[in-house]
């Protein structure tokens, strides 16, 4: 006959059995979890695909980037050159050296700077060494427009202190085609009332200088703008040419000697650098996934076994920030990869667009390889750093940030009227940035010494409270607070000490990747953190 209290004693040693091998299963599997990939290879033998694409990544998406980056840089040249041009073109007496901004100071020189653009552009042929040209739709030639802006009614009498205005303004504009004289063309100006006078063409050139760098020239449309300021009525017309191109393909080419082979391989790298991220988000996706799932599982596995809460902190390891980094860098490559294959077809011209996706990709992509050197112990600690101290840095720059502001409005208000650097809210933010960081010291103390006597000294006492409370107190502070965490590293390192619960658990886990121990069958292991089994 059994003895019931021998059954009940094997009953209980086989359930602690169980639930210690169940423990030892998960505390093994969370172990591999957060293993790199080369001991994930030595414990299961799984290639490390995820590393291998992305070193495949950071190879082709830098190529791509340079290949960009240089025709880019053509084109942007190619467009200051000739906004360069059109100034030398249409201003009289135009300098490159000239600091100031070109502006007009009497009525006669306001009229002769507009015949002296009209006459220029009807005279362009003769006059310019560049490949330029007239517009032309439906075969007739694009007038210049000469478009003026003005109060609808005013009557201003500065010598008896009176005025009278309506602010609703009113456009005129007049054509002048390239076959018009410029003598025949006259218009006068109520100089009181005008706002300014606006005057646009249109013009054609091609980018040849693509050719030299086997690539297929551009056609240009040049939408050109000079506008005579007068808004502020202060007896200074500011004079600004602006130049907005349209890029597309020219109508008929033939180029001597090319096939527009370097095009389709162009086209066919980009798609390769669109597969390969695609890829490469694909499976980080998945593997962010399947840590949020790990993330759940250890989180009942904790409640059942322990009736402890998981923080949130310990949590939050199981969430790879690296990946999510990449995540992102796969998006921004794959749509700027997409807008330069259209800027290549010519569908698009969205080349600021398309340099800042690439350019930010390939700056996170080359970030991200931070993650690998974190593999070796020397370097992993700058990682740790940079993690751990993140949380404290931004608090204490939104607290730096409110002084910071205070600052800028105070010195824009006050020492705005009075010097360059603080005439606007942005050039301000600029200035102590960098005063902070110890640039343009001298200058901005000098500017600031022929004013008043009241503005001169609370300019001083600005900016010397400014320089001391930041660089000696707020930079000092910042750097510590790096310092204090980079040391509190360096100390769990040497001894070892688990930082967090999740940490401690699967430090006692002393299996090697080559054990042998990981090749286990995970089914089990599943069921057993289920609710229902979990629970003894």
């Amino acid at each position: 006959m059994t003895n019931p209290s021998l059954t009940h004693f094997n009953l209980s040693k086989n359930t602690h059995t169980l639930d210690s091998k169940a423990v030892e299963d998960f505390r093994r599997r969370l172990k591999y979890f957060f293993m790199n990939p080369c001991e994930k290879y030595r414990a299961r033998g799984r290639k490390p695909w995820k590393l291998m694409l992305q070193i495949l990544k950071i190879a082709i998406t830098t190529i791509q980037l340079v290949s960009f980056g240089l025709s880019n840089e053509m084109m942007v040249t190619f467009k200051d050159e000739n906004l360069v041009t059109f100034r030398h073109l249409f201003l009289k007496g135009f300098k490159d050296h000239r600091q100031e901004s070109y502006s007009l100071y009497t009525k006669a020189d306001v009229y002769d700077h507009i015949h002296y653009i009209i006459n220029t552009y009807i005279n362009l042929q003769n006059l310019t060494v560049a490949n330029l040209a007239y517009e032309r739709v439906d075969g007739e030639y694009t007038p210049l427009s000469v478009c003026r802006e003005f109060y609808r009614n005013s009557s201003i009498d500065p010598g008896t202190d009176t005025f009278d205005i309506d602010p609703h303004i009113d456009k005129g504009t007049k054509s002048v085609d390239n076959c018009s004289l410029a003598a025949h063309f006259n218009f006068s100006l109520d100089f009181k009332s005008l706002l300014s006078v606006n005057i646009y063409l249109t013009l054609k050139t091609i980018n040849l200088q693509t050719v030299r760098h086997h690539e297929l020239p551009d056609c240009y449309d040049f939408h050109i703008m000079i506008m005579f300021d007068n808004r502020a009525h202060s007896g200074k017309i500011k004079v600004y040419v602006e130049n907005d191109a349209r890029i597309y393909e020219c109508r008929d080419w033939n180029v001597e000697g090319a096939s527009g082979k370097n095009d389709y391989l162009l086209l066919w790298f980009d798609s390769v650098v669109i597969l390969a991220c695609l890829t490469s988000l694909i499976l980080c996706t998945r593997s962010v996934i399947n840590g949020i799932q790990l993330q759940f599982e250890f989180n009942i596995f904790f409640h059942a076994y322990y009736n402890k809460i998981v923080p949130w902190s310990d949590r939050m390891e199981f969430v790879n920030g690296w990946y999510i980094l990449i995540i992102v860098s796969d998006m921004l490559t794959i749509a700027g990869s997409a807008l330069k294959i259209g800027i290549q077809t010519k569908f698009l011209t969205n080349y600021d667009v398309c340099s800042i996706l690439l350019g930010t990709a390939t700056m996170l992509v080359w970030v991200g390889v931070i993650r690998y050197l974190g593999f070796f112990k020397k370097y992993n600690i700058l990682i740790l750093t940079l993690r751990a101290a993140l949380p404290n840095v931004i608090r204490f720059c939104c607290c730096a940030a409110m002084i910071y502001l205070g600052y800028c409005f105070c010195g824009w208000i006050v020492l705005g009227p009075y010097h360059d650097k603080f005439r606007t809210l942005d050039r301000v933010t600029e200035c102590l940035f960098s005063l902070i960081n110890g640039d343009d010291m001298y200058a901005t103390f000098l500017n600031l010494r022929d004013k008043s006597y009241m503005v001169w000294l609370f300019s001083r006492l600005y900016l010397y409270s400014f320089i001391s409370l930041f660089i000696y107190m707020v930079l000092s502070l910042f750097i510590a607070l790096i310092t204090d965490t980079y040391e509190t590293i360096k100390h769990h390192q040497q001894d070892k000490v688990p930082v967090s619960q999740l940490q401690a658990f699967i430090a006692e886990c002393r299996d090697q990747p080559e054990s042998g121990r990981y090749q286990t069958d995970e089914e089990l292991t599943s069921c057993c953190l289920s609710p229902r089994c979990c629970l003894p």
